[in-house]
Formats: C-alpha cells, sequence, structure tokens
C-alpha cells in the first residue's frame, strides 16, 4: 500500500496556505510531520482527511486516484485521522463513543454485556486498559478522553492512520502505552502520519521526519540522519539558542498560600505556597490530581476541606469571578472548550474576561487588542478581526493568554500553557513567563512536559494518586528524580 500526493494546493480567500505539496509514504512507516505552528500541517491533514478539498493536485493510494469529497469519503478509503481537537461526545459512556452506530444487539435490542467486553477489549488492545469503559465520557481527563480518540480510530482496523498531537496531554506509562500502539501498527502494515511538536519524541518513534515551512515541505530525511537543533533550525528559520531562560534567584513573599486543600475523589491534604516573582511547577502522571487541583484554586470546583490564601487573606471562591476579582488568572488545559469561544473574533476573545457593563469602550479595547497581539506576536498580522477557531493552534494559545493578562493578575495559573505549540512558539512563551515573573507576577504551572516542567520553573511540585510527594529546586533535580517521585519509586 502507498500513498501519494502530488502538487497539492489549498487556499482560503486570496491566501494560499498549501504551495504545491508532494509526499509518498508506504504501509508500514511511521512518517513524522513537524512544523510551526501555521505552517500547514493542520490544513494538510485535513486534505487527507477528506474535511477540506484540495484546489489542485492529485492523490493516489494503491496506484489509484484518491478522490476524497467528504471525510466518509476518506474512511472508506482506510483513512482515519485523529485531531487534536477532542470529538467525543461527552454525554456518552466510553463504550458508546467507542461503538457509536455499531453497538451489538440481541432480539432487537443492545447487549450491553457484549458492548462493554468489546469496548473493553478494543481498549486492551489500545494498550489503553486503564480506561473504565462504563464511565461517562465527560468525566475523564483530558488525556483518557485522548485515549478514547484514539482507540475509536481503530475500529475500522484503517490502512492509513493519521495522529495530530496525539501524545500532548500524555505522560508515564500513557505515553508508553501510545508508543507500543504505533509500534505494532508498523508491524501490522499501517502507515502512520504524526504531526507532533515534540521532536525527540519524533526523532525516537518516527522512521522519516517532514519539516514544514510556510506551507511547503522543506525537508524530508530519515530520523537518523537528523536532530533536534537542525529541525527546530529548519522550523524557526533561524537557530536557537537558548529554549529556557536564565533562573531567577531573588523572590518575595508568599502571595499564594495553600493548606491542607482537599476534594474527596481528585486530591487530598495539599499544601503550598508560591512565592512573588516565582515560577512554581506541579508535575504528576495522569490522574495525580493536578488540574483538578489548580481549578479548585480558582474556584472553579469546590474543595471538601482546607483553605486558600491570598497575601495572608483566607479567601473562600465559590466561583472563578471571585478568584478573577482578587488577582488569578487560569489559563485551562483545553483551549477548544473552555479557553476560546471558536467562532468568535480574535478581538472578541481577548476582551472576553475583561467585558464589564452593558457599554464598551471601543477606542480602549481597539488599543488592548493591537497591544495584546502585538506583544505576544499572535500571526497573522492584524487578525483582530479573523474568527479564532481559523488560527493555529499556537496562536490560539496566544490569544487564550491575551485574554488573561488583560486582566492584570498578580496570580498567573498556567494548565499545560504549551500543549499543542511548536518549539519556536514555546520559546516564546517561556521569555513571556520569565518577563512577567520578573515584573513580579506569579506563575503557578501544571505541566506533563517533563524537560519544561524542569526547565522553565523554579520549583518542581510533585503529585502522585491526589498526594503532594516531593518539592525539589529545579535548579538542582533532574528528570530522572522527578520522574522518580511521580512513580512512586523514590525514598
Amino acid at each position: 500500500m502507498t500513498l501519494v500526493m502530488r502538487d497539492v494546493r489549498k487556499s482560503f480567500g486570496s491566501a494560499e496556505v498549501l504551495h504545491g505539496v508532494s509526499l509518498q509514504a508506504k504501509a508500514g512507516e511511521v512518517v513524522a510531520i513537524v512544523g510551526a505552528n501555521g505552517a500547514g500541517k493542520s490544513t494538510l491533514i485535513k486534505v487527507l482527511a477528506g474535511a477540506h478539498a484540495m484546489d489542485s493536485g492529485a492523490m493516489e493510494l494503491d496506484g489509484k486516484p484518491l478522490v476524497l469529497k467528504n471525510p466518509r469519503d476518506a474512511i472508506d478509503a482506510g483513512i482515519h485521522t485523529v485531531y487534536q481537537e477532542l470529538s467525543v461526545v461527552p454525554g456518552l459512556s466510553v463504550t458508546e463513543n467507542l461503538l457509536m452506530g455499531d453497538l451489538p444487539k440481541r432480539r432487537g435490542l443492545v447487549s450491553w454485556r457484549r458492548a462493554h467486553q468489546q469496548a473493553a477489549e478494543l481498549l486492551r488492545q489500545a494498550n489503553f486498559s486503564g480506561v473504565k469503559v462504563r464511565a461517562k465520557t465527560g468525566d475523564l481527563s483530558v488525556a483518557k478522553q485522548q485515549m478514547v480518540e484514539i482507540a475509536k480510530a481503530l475500529v475500522t482496523h484503517p490502512k492509513i492512520l493519521v495522529l495530530d498531537e496525539p501524545s500532548a496531554v500524555l505522560a508515564g506509562s500513557d505515553l508508553d502505552s501510545l508508543f507500543a500502539l504505533i509500534n505494532q501498527l508498523r508491524k501490522a502494515g499501517t502507515l502512520v502520519i504524526y504531526i507532533s511538536h515534540r521532536l525527540q519524541e519524533v526523532l525516537d518513534l518516527a522512521d522519516r521526519v517532514v519539516v514544514m515551512k510556510d506551507g511547503s515541505f522543506i525537508a524530508d530525511t530519515p530520523s537518523g540522519h537528523t536532530n533536534e537543533d537542525e529541525i527546530i533550525a529548519l522550523m524557526a528559520g533561524r537557530r536557537i539558542e537558548q529554549i529556557y531562560p536564565d533562573r531567577r534567584t531573588r523572590f518575595g513573599p508568599p502571595v499564594l498560600t495553600v493548606n491542607s486543600l482537599s476534594r474527596t475523589g481528585n486530591f487530598e491534604d495539599i499544601s503550598l505556597a508560591l512565592r512573588q516573582g516565582e515560577v512554581l511547577s506541579i508535575f504528576g502522571l495522569v490522574g495525580s490530581g493536578r488540574s483538578e487541583l489548580v481549578e479548585t484554586i480558582f474556584g472553579a470546583r469546590r474543595p471538601t476541606s482546607g483553605s486558600v490564601s491570598i497575601e495572608g487573606t483566607v479567601r473562600r471562591f465559590k466561583k472563578p469571578a471571585q478568584a478573577m476579582k482578587a488577582g488569578l488568572a487560569l489559563v485551562t488545559e483545553d483551549r477548544k472548550r473552555s479557553g476560546l469561544i471558536l467562532a468568535l473574533s480574535v478581538a472578541e476573545n481577548i476582551c472576553l474576561a475583561t467585558m464589564r457593563g452593558l457599554f464598551l469602550n471601543m477606542t480602549k479595547r481597539r488599543t488592548d487588542v493591537q497591544a495584546m497581539t502585538e506583544s505576544l506576536s499572535i500571526q497573522p498580522p492584524n487578525c483582530a478581526r479573523r474568527q479564532a477557531g481559523q488560527l493555529s493552534g499556537g496562536n490560539q494559545q496566544k490569544v487564550v493568554l491575551a485574554k488573561w493578562l488583560l486582566t492584570k493578575p498578580e496570580i498567573l495559573v498556567l494548565d499545560e500553557p504549551t500543549r499543542g505549540v511548536d518549539m519556536a512558539t514555546r520559546v516564546q512563551i517561556y521569555s513571556m513567563i520569565n518577563d512577567l515573573a520578573h515584573q513580579g507576577l506569579s506563575v503557578l504551572m501544571v505541566s506533563s512536559d517533563l524537560t519544561e516542567a524542569i526547565g522553565a520553573a523554579d520549583r518542581v511540585l510533585v503529585m502522585r494518586e491526589g498526594r503532594l510527594v516531593g518539592a525539589l529546586d529545579a535548579a538542582s533535580t533532574t528528570e530522572d528524580q522527578v520522574l522518580a517521585y511521580s512513580i512512586g519509586i523514590s525514598k
């Protein structure tokens, strides 16, 4: 089985996004496609998925013309795409999501026993046995929802599986399970097209690395013949000498103190202190309670016991608006669902958290939006009126950051701030966080990227199974030490 794409072009309005892209890949290959946000990766895979019609060019599969008028055509041809944006139905169970439209029946009624057995077997084959098939999908963490998405793609036994940032929310054993699955698919003859910003992961996993820049392929090389530095230079058009800024050494007094905070079923007896001008990261494997903790601090969830203090005063936030008034801002881990309103413009999204009253000062609003888009280098230029959903993932993340920075917070809580973001944009975000910390802003950052959790922070807190199990100085710790705490082998 061979997939061929020849001189594929795609435009939106007058802007050409794909400039004559050509690719050839065969069964049993893992082909990684990397590039900066806005390079054209998402458009390319949507053409292959039948979600976008190409303007010109040709595609072939097994030597026959491949004409895709819609996503169903792609699935019928054996092409299944798992997008970075989750598409599970949150109100349905894991079983219902996995077997949607094909639930087993007995005497005209759904046989739930068989359905749950089939779903469990599917998850087992995908190495995701930790997901409970009877659970409501919306109650699962984003990481486990991602596992359901990937397992769902295997129902049709695709010839070609396209994975768009599948590891962005996975860590530890979950990540190992994903890699094991991809290796199984490779041995079984499935062509895997893998999109990721985690370059070391790409080099370890893929047979070939294809680099995109400005809508074109600029390199296609065996993974063993390149390295991270070369790929970053190709993506960014320049070498990035320093990914993480120099560490800070002076901090002010504690501005956020958490004392014995618990939420039944999520985390227990958490105490921490965040100092003025400090970047404090929280690392833990999926299910450790990281996101639930910061959402509780922000008032989005109710604690069972314990307290949150701001500058020494206990505050009981019953809703996020109260936390915002106290100087907190929270960038959630899922920008599509809780960070942005994709149908609104960039300008409207940036101003969402600062809208007050019935009347808007349009002059101030335009000034604020322009200042934010310029300071965060949100692309494309002059994008204020463009729908947020039309921007690349990295630029959407910048819009979310802009929305919260406009509130002028004293404490910025970041949950997976660089999920789905390319290395060049990550460097910009790390630099921004560093600048804000030097200005006295305090940052509490959840990250499943172990290198980021250490490199971008001053201290690292480690959570395991809902408990805080380690507090380490980032400058003097190692990835192995942090990981050891997270899996319970450290004394």
